[in-house]
């Protein structure tokens, strides 16, 4: 059901993010290990601090997951109100 307020009152699929974290922080501890091997050390401590930056990342989506339906409302959530006076 859309009520054209979508971009004030959007959820965030936060299940989709953390999935799509995880992938992210794969590849990035990968690179990691493979650059640190090939002596390439300014690949290895970009992919570094992007595997830190997705872990944090990461941490405040299970943080979210975890705090109720207000951050992953399920099924049985109906859509919020459009915010009125405006």
């Amino acid at each position: 059901m859309r009520s054209g307020n979508e971009p004030v009152t959007a959820r965030s699929p936060l299940r989709l993010r953390f999935w799509l974290g995880v992938w992210g922080l794969i590849w990035a501890a990968a690179g990691t290990v493979v650059f640190s091997l090939a002596g390439r050390p300014g690949w290895a401590a970009a992919c570094g601090a992007l595997a830190v930056v997705v872990t944090v990342d990461l941490v405040m989506i299970v943080r979210h997951i975890r705090q109720g339906p207000h951050y992953q409302p399920g099924r049985d959530i109906p859509p919020y109100e459009p915010p009125r006076g405006r």
